[in-house]
């Protein structure tokens, strides 16, 4: 088995920063109809070649090989929220600035 992967990523329209790898040969053949109906209609984004040398943002190459082959899809979720970036878009409890 070669150590590359041809990736098909597609959009969330119901999730901002929610991407679905999986192998562009295989399509959305095997991710689970229950993940479907919450990511919504896939929206192609874009063909990768992965291999595990690739370097990613988020998550290791390698990772994203290994669960597209063993589960058929990998699910890319935005990441957490900095609570205490929050704060600088609320609105000033006391009358100083």
């Amino acid at each position: 088995m070669s150590d590359r992967l041809i990736c098909q990523v597609y959009r969330s329209p119901r999730r901002d920063e929610t991407y679905l790898y999986v192998d562009r040969g295989e399509g959305l053949a095997r991710v689970p109809e229950a993940l479907l109906e919450r990511f919504g209609k896939p929206e192609p984004s874009m063909v990768l070649v992965l291999t595990p040398e690739r370097r990613m943002a988020r998550v290791e190459a390698s990772e994203v090989i290994r669960l597209v082959r063993e589960q058929g899809f990998y699910l890319q979720m935005p990441p957490p929220r900095d609570p205490s970036m929050l704060d600088l878009y609320r609105a000033p409890t006391e009358g100083r600035y």
